[in-house]
Formats: C-alpha cells, sequence, structure tokens
C-alpha cells in the first residue's frame, strides 16, 4: 500500500515525504471530505502547518480538490485525472444540513465534452440538504 502512495505521489511530481504518504493514506479510507481540523485531529502529534502545507501541495499537485462549505475548506482526494493545471472535480458537492458531512456525489456532473471556445479548467457545484442516511432516519 505505501509503495502504491507513493508512485502515486512522483506521478503527481510530489515527493513522498512521510507525512505525505500518512496523509494520502488517511484521505483515501474517508467517504467524506475533511476539514483541516478534522484531519489534524486524526494525526494528535503532527504540526499542524505541516498538514496544511501537505494539503496545499496536494491541492496544487491535482491530488486533491477543496470544496468551500461556509467559512471553512474541506479537501477530498482527486479522481487520477487531475494534475496540477486542471482539476476535474466537475460533480456535485452535497454537504448534508443534519449529518454535517460533505460529499462528492459523482452520479450528479456537469458533461465534460462541452464544446467551448475557451478552456474550463475548474467548476465548483455546490448543494445542501438532507443526505439518504438522515433522511431514512427521519421516516
Amino acid at each position: 500500500m505505501k509503495k502504491d502512495i507513493e508512485t502515486k505521489l512522483i506521478d503527481k511530481n510530489t515527493k513522498p515525504t512521510s507525512m505525505r504518504i500518512l496523509v494520502y493514506d488517511f484521505l483515501s479510507t474517508q467517504e467524506a471530505a475533511l476539514s483541516l481540523s478534522e484531519v489534524e485531529n486524526h494525526f494528535e502529534n503532527a504540526d499542524r502547518t505541516t498538514i496544511y502545507r501537505t494539503l496545499k501541495t496536494f491541492e496544487e499537485k491535482g491530488i486533491v480538490h477543496s470544496i468551500q462549505e461556509n467559512a471553512t475548506t474541506k479537501y477530498k482526494l482527486c479522481d487520477d485525472g487531475c494534475d496540477e493545471k486542471t482539476h476535474k472535480d466537475w460533480h456535485l458537492h452535497f454537504y448534508c444540513k443534519i449529518c454535517k458531512q460533505t460529499t462528492c456525489r459523482e452520479d450528479i456532473s456537469f458533461p465534460e465534452n462541452v464544446q467551448t471556445s475557451f478552456r474550463i479548467d475548474e467548476i465548483r457545484l455546490f448543494a445542501k440538504g438532507i443526505c439518504e442516511n438522515c433522511l431514512e432516519n427521519l421516516q
């Protein structure tokens, strides 16, 4: 597993440091997007600045995409198609008002093959509501 992560980081022109490998591994197990504080809480003894720099480097290299949620930035691993120039997270980011989780909804997306005379590098689709699990619990 560690070798796979190292290879992915190297493929994205990112040096595979110990912290980067740990953060990547942690993010790969998460269903929901996480804030800096949530990632930091998982790594109790790690320096907050190091985690922040790791997430920012990942974003710049197309490893994670950021989701603006009110005044908070959350991070989720990108698909392999993202790179330093273009993030292909052309899907809906959904925030549940009950469980407070933000998830990527790949089933609702903007078509990538739209013909334009300009280049689209990034699209941010964001919605708030109640997720399936919480909605089921309400009934």
